[in-house]
Formats: structure tokens, sequence, C-alpha cells
């Protein structure tokens, strides 16, 4: 049997082609280059993070004796994850370009790759789970829920699932570091990538004034009734929900809560107007491939570090969903992915579209 190991650099990813080995696979080595230096406003001449990430994960696969690639996928992580995050940016949308990326680079791109080589399995080193129940696979989240990752993972078929390895989803994080320094990886103890790959420096704003640097994105911060609170010098810079950076001097705090881009306006009010209980979710994946005829009980998440809430679910035909939560919550976010759970099993996810009563 035959893998290939999708290696970030990290100590996840370097662990999971040593269980792999261990169990006797065919192991082949591989990182994805996603962007360029000036594609995230790093100056040529500096050292990127995805060069020394790309050293880590070639000393990794050189200790395991396996072979090890290096494959180009910048054009396709431009347009299909680059670009889509600065134009939902500009359109007042709230993306997660790490979805994106698992979506259309590593589960589409990346597992075409394996196809073409012949692997039987793309491996990663995410904290997940996959298991095959009653001539289905289930996507599970990990034992480890400090750092389940199953919410990045709701759009997977069962096709993917069915060629896919996830071995640390039932391993602690302290363990795989652990294993990693018995086995003297050099990166057992490189900390966790904290920010988004393509913004090392967290700056987002700036990294789409690269792409957009026309867009006329000034507007007013305007109350619940349309009244001029005051001026802001960029829309991008604004997500549902935030209270830090406005400006604004008033009696009690203000939150965004809306963000229109046609006329500019960002609307503010206090933080009692960012909770609701509905959302509709729209391009809707079903991990089984099985619409649900009927709605029922479950609960889902609308970020990835909430806790799960108890909601109810109404299907509209084939790709949206209606989420009805049981209490009302906190900032729920256009663009963001809303996931459905039934204990530890992910039924599946999508795309945020709206919010309301």
């Amino acid at each position: 049997m035959k893998a290939l190991i999708a290696m970030s650099g990290g100590v996840d990813s370097a662990l999971a082609a040593k269980f792999m080995l261990d169990q006797g696979y065919d192991c082949i080595g591989c990182t994805m280059k996603l962007y360029q230096n000036e594609d995230a406003g790093i100056s040529r001449s500096r050292t990127c993070c995805s060069l020394e990430d790309v050293e880590d994960a070639r000393s990794v696969a050189y200790k395991l004796g396996i072979p090890y690639y290096v494959f180009n996928f910048t054009d396709a992580f431009y347009d299909l994850v680059i670009r889509k995050f600065v134009e939902s940016y500009q359109n007042g949308i709230t993306p997660n370009p790490c979805i994106d990326c698992n979506r259309y680079m590593k589960f589409d791109k990346l597992y075409m790759r394996a196809r073409i080589l012949g692997c039987d399995y793309l491996v990663t080193g995410h904290y997940a789970r996959i298991e095959k129940q009653g001539g289905k696979f289930l996507l599970k989240k990990a034992v480890d829920e400090t750092k389940d990752q199953s919410y990045v993972l709701y759009s997977m078929t069962q096709e993917q699932l069915a060629h896919t390895k996830f071995p640390l989803g039932n391993l602690r994080k302290a363990e795989v570091r652990q294993i990693a320094k018995q086995n003297g990886f050099v990166n057992a103890d490189k900390p966790d990538s904290q920010d988004i790959c393509f913004v090392p420096n967290g700056d987002y704003g700036s990294m789409i004034r690269l792409y957009a640097k026309d867009a006329q994105t000034t507007g007013n911060f305007v109350d619940k009734q349309g009244n001029i609170l005051g001026q802001h010098s960029d829309i991008i810079r604004y997500t549902i929900g935030q209270r830090r950076g406005l400006g604004i001097s008033a009696s009690e705090p203000l939150y965004v809560c809306g963000i229109s881009p046609q006329s500019g306006n960002i609307v503010l009010g206090r933080e009692c107007d960012l909770f609701c209980k509905e959302a509709e979710i729209a391009d809707f994946n079903w991990i089984s491939g099985d619409v649900p005829r009927n709605g029922f009980s479950c609960k889902a998440k609308i970020r990835y570090r909430q806790q799960e809430q108890p909601a109810h679910v109404t299907p509209i035909g084939n790709s949206r969903v209606r989420i009805a939560f049981e209490k009302p919550q906190r900032a729920i976010t256009p663009g963001q992915a809303a996931v459905l759970y039934d204990g530890d099993i992910v039924l599946g996810g999508g795309t945020i579209l709206s919010s309301g009563a």
C-alpha cells in the first residue's frame, strides 16, 4: 500500500509520516508550495517561514528514509484561496481561508496528485478521525478536543474519506511531541502556527491592499437607525462582533453589527444587538452523501473555537439548511462556517449566508 504524506514542516505531519511508515506503507513525503514571498507582502530578500517549513519537512523525510518532493500549487492557491479571501472582505464577508485550503488544495489538488502517483491514501497530521460504519465513512472529532480540527474538514466527501488517513486522531498533542522527541525529530518542539499562512504578520488588511489598491472602501459608522456616528477609513478592517479599533466615543461599548459594502457603512450597536437564534447556511455538504428529508435536532458550531450548541436544522433543498439555535448566539458572521455534529460525528457543514431572529 502506498501513501502520500502532506508534510507542513510541523511536528504533527512529521509523526503522521512515521506512523504510516511503521505500519508498512510505502510512503512519499511532500509539501505544497502555496505562495511566493511577495504574495504575502514579504520582502524577497527575507527568508519566508514557508521555506523554513520546507527544510524542516525535508529533514524529517530524510531521517525517515522516504522520498520528498515540493509541489508548486501557487497559481491554484491564488485562484481558489487568496482571491476569495480578498473579495470576501471587500464585500463585507469574513472568510475562513483554512477551510478553503483544506477543501480546494489538500483534498482536491493534492488528493488528485496522490491518485495520479498511484497512492492508496493521502495522509495529513489533522486531529480528527475517520471510521467506517455500515458501509459509510464517518468523520469524527479527535480524542484531544483541545486540538480537534474536524470543523475545518466538513467539506470532505465519502470518496475522500475512503482514501484519507488521519493517524493522530486518537492521540493528544502532548503525546505527539513526546514521541517526536523520542525519535529525534528536529521539529518536536516547534510551536503550532497561529496565523493564516499567507498573512504571517497577522495584518490581513495590508495584505488585502496588495490586491485591492484602488478599491474605494471608506464610509461611515452609523447606528441602527442610520445616524452617522463617525467615519472609517477601510471597510476591510472590520468584522461582525468587533469592538476594538473603532475610535468612536459613546456612553457604552459599541460593536460592529453589520457591514454594507454597497454604501460603505458599518453599523454599530450594543453587544445585545449581536445575538440572534437563526442562520441560513449555503453550499452545504452532507458528509454521508444523503440529504435528510425532514428537520432534526443536533448540535452546531459557528466558529472554530466555539463549543457546539443545541439547534434544530431544517434542510432547504440539497445544499442549504436553516439552523434555529435553542439559545441566541453571538455574532453569527456571514462567510464563516456552520458545522453540524451528532455527538462526535460531523454531519456536514456550509457557509453562513445570513442570520436573523
